[in-house]
């Protein structure tokens, strides 16, 4: 197998659809090994058959530690090691200020931060030597959506856990970027905004809404060898959308 993964083994949650679904079909194509983590294990088992051998479907909530637990002893059974950590699952519930819920803030946050965290910690003892973690962020963190406010703040929870955990990277031996993709064509945004997710066009200086595909290239040149220097940053993968 050739391509910029090649022997690479890869994990990356949220996997099931949208963004990280996209993420894990490049990756195979590109070569690696690759674990997807998701919560419903239908379209798990649908992405798996799609992307074929080279992958491997684990039901997992990043919210469950547990649910982690399991994750790891099959990826350390089956293959041994990490080489690329995607941390990508993650959840919006769409309230306004006045309206805000508790169960909303433990949903997101839960999902977002306590789920990212442990999604990294309890890799730690399978990263290989020049690891690299990806950390799926937002332009929310620049540009908040309405009724996203709780989102927004998990988003800008997550870019600062990178920022801390980059400071890691000599003693860890890994790297570790956040990924910020704009409005793009996912059933997780029609959940959030609605389903006429191109209304978002006018927000974008390009014109457009991205496609998962764009957001799952970024994702694997911040995986590859060609990414060696780059730790600590955030990638806006947004068609300009936070940056004017």
């Amino acid at each position: 197998m050739t391509g910029v993964l090649a022997g690479k083994v890869a994990v990356v949650t949220g996997a099931n659809s949208g963004i990280g679904l996209a993420i894990a079909k490049r990756f195979a194509a590109e070569g690696a090994r690759v674990f997807l983590a998701g919560r419903r294990q239908e379209p798990l088992d649908a992405a798996v058959a799609e992307i074929g051998p080279a992958a491997t479907g684990v039901r997992a909530d990043v919210s469950v530690q547990t649910d982690l637990d399991d994750l790891y002893s099959v990826v350390r059974a089956e293959a041994g090691r990490i080489d690329v950590l995607v941390a990508n699952a993650g959840s919006a519930v769409p309230e306004r200020l006045g309206e805000i819920t508790e169960e909303a803030i433990d949903a997101t946050f839960g999902t977002n931060v306590k789920g990212t965290i442990f999604t990294v910690q309890k890799a730690l003892p399978l990263l290989s030597d020049g690891a690299s973690i990806v950390v799926t962020g937002s332009t929310s963190t620049l540009r908040p959506g309405p009724n996203l406010e709780v989102y927004g703040a998990s988003k800008a929870a997550v870019r600062n856990l990178v920022r801390s955990w980059a400071l890691s990277a000599r003693e860890r031996k890994f790297r570790v970027n956040v990924l910020s993709p704009g409005p793009t064509e996912t059933p997780g945004l029609a959940g959030a905004v609605g389903p006429d997710v191109h209304q978002l066009s006018s927000q974008v200086p390009l014109g457009r809404i991205g496609r998962p595909d764009e957001i799952a290239a970024a994702a694997t040149f911040l995986a590859s060898d060609a990414s060696s220097f780059v730790n600590g940053a955030d990638w806006f993968v947004d068609g300009g959308q936070a940056q004017v």
